[in-house]
């Protein structure tokens, strides 16, 4: 998912979408556990993006409450 992606994604399907990746993620994790993955960047992609998603979240959090305090 791209940055471009994230940004216009309302509030509550960025919060979805945190939830999905998550959870896509651990079950990604726990199948490498159990048998190799056939592509397992696809682990390493799936962290970015939820760093990504989080991240996105947080700038937006930090910018309500700026305006809020103006």
């Amino acid at each position: 998912m791209k940055n471009a992606e994230i940004r216009a994604l309302s509030l509550e399907d960025l919060k979805t979408q945190i939830k999905a990746e998550q959870t896509n993620g651990q079950s990604m994790r726990f199948a490498h556990a159990i048998s190799p993955l056939e592509n397992p960047i696809r682990l390493k992609q799936a962290r970015k993006n939820v760093a990504r998603l989080l991240t996105e979240l947080k700038r937006r959090e930090n910018e309500q409450a700026t305006n809020t305090a103006n």
